[in-house]
């Protein structure tokens, strides 16, 4: 069974969730990375400034690995409008474990939502930025030079729930971003796990907060089976290897980060 968006077109709703017009494209071009054209007076620049701050201000855990939360990560407008966003969506019931199940029904901060979303645009444009790839290689002791920006928007319905996993392989860095408000969503945070089968604590999930790690074969992570009042959405931050297959998933396919055009 599959949810329909709010519109036709599929544009979701909210105050600013416009396309930007033919002129902006024009006429507003900058460029703020060495990396990819951005559009000008979209939020990029503050929503940079946010999460640089959000970086300075987190908290890292140790326990059983280390990652590191973050409040207050994305501008309050950017965060409400990527909350308004409604895209057709598989209804989990039973669910299988693994997100890999729906391919064809997931959603990406690609090239056509970026046009679409000016909060899509502003999110990716700032992942992709220099300064913020620069951050978190300093801050996670990562290198990220050359990789590729690949953000999913989630919209879990009651029944989803993923196995424990750790990311390694074609993922350099994750980061997941809780947007949605429902009742109890706060409580819908990435679940730990010191192994497969030993649950260690949910992280907080209040809107605008994230969690964030570097993969390795210990980062077990997943989302145990529980009650999902409405739709849980997040963003699933990703730096990718340079050779990833699906490039229509990328939000800058022919951009890797810091390098310039590949």
């Amino acid at each position: 069974m599959f949810k329909k968006t709010s519109s036709d077109e599929g544009l979701g709703y909210g105050r600013s969730l416009v396309l930007p017009s033919s002129q902006d494209n024009l006429t507003s071009k900058m460029q703020l990375t060495s990396t990819a054209p951005v559009l000008k007076g979209s939020g990029i620049e503050q929503t940079i400034a946010s999460i640089s701050q959000s970086l300075s201000d987190s908290t890292w855990q140790t326990f059983p690995y280390n990652y590191c939360e973050l409040r207050r990560l994305l501008p309050e407008k950017i965060i409400c409008d990527l909350r308004a966003v409604s895209l057709p969506h598989f209804a989990y019931n039973d669910g299988y474990g693994a997100r890999n199940i729906y391919n064809k029904h997931r959603h990406y901060f690609d090239q056509r939502n970026n046009q679409r979303f000016r909060a899509f645009n502003a999110v990716a444009n700032a992942f992709q930025s220099d300064v913020i790839v620069k951050k978190i290689e300093q801050h996670f002791d990562v290198s990220l030079s050359g990789s590729s920006v690949r953000i999913e928007y989630t919209q879990d319905t009651d029944g989803f729930w993923l196995k424990p996993h750790t990311d390694i392989g074609a993922k350099l860095f994750t980061m997941l971003i809780y947007l949605s408000d429902g009742p109890g969503h706060q409580d819908l945070g990435t679940d730990i796990y010191a192994s497969p089968g030993d649950h260690v604590r949910s992280c907080n999930a209040e809107p605008n907060a994230a969690m964030a790690f570097v993969p390795s074969n210990n980062t077990w992570h997943g989302f145990e089976k529980r009650p999902i009042q409405g739709v849980r959405k997040t963003a699933i931050l990703n730096y990718v290897v340079s050779d990833w297959q699906a490039r229509h998933e990328l939000a800058f396919p022919d951009h890797a980060v810091l390098n310039g055009a590949t």
